[in-house]
Order: structure tokens, then sequence, then C-alpha cells
């Protein structure tokens, strides 16, 4: 019983981590300008939150005092802030 919940939590911290480094990864490739303009916070802080959420899921797991404002920091990120930059990105639908 105790090796099936070990294997779930890290089956958890590393779709956790893959999320956290897709979120990254997109918010590195995108522009600036879309950021402010989505009238989100800059690049340049979402590129740290997300690093840093990262660092504290490799180093402290999903599930400690830490990581789970991680996690929620890259949802935030994937379920907010992606869809309006991208939005802004792509202009105006006709």
């Amino acid at each position: 019983m105790l090796t099936a919940a070990f294997g779930l939590t890290q089956i958890l911290s590393l779709a956790c981590i893959a999320l956290a480094i897709w979120g990254l990864v997109d918010a590195a490739l995108r522009k600036p300008d879309a950021f402010a303009a989505a009238d989100r916070q800059t690049k340049q802080f979402w590129l740290l939150i997300l690093g840093v959420a990262i660092l504290v899921l490799v180093f402290f797991g999903v599930i400690s005092f830490f990581g789970v404002p991680a996690v929620v920091a890259a949802i935030v990120y994937i379920v907010d802030v992606r869809p309006k930059v991208a939005e802004v990105s792509r202009g105006p639908r006709y």
C-alpha cells in the first residue's frame, strides 16, 4: 500500500513539474508586449515565477508547504494568463 501511494505521489510530482515547464517554455516564446496588451504581469515576472516553481517542485515536491503555491502558480499561468496572451498574439478574429 505504501509503495502505491509513493508511486502516485511521484506521478503527480512529475505531472506538476511538466506543467510548470510547459508554462515556462510557453512564456519564454511569447512576445513581451503581448503580456502588457493582455493586461497581465510582465513576461519577466512570469518567467521568474515559473522558474522558481520548477525549482520548488523539484527540490521540495508537490506535497509540501512550498509545493502547493508552486503548482497554483503554474495552473494560474496555464489557465488564465496563457489564453489571454495567446489571444492578444493572434489578433482579432473576424
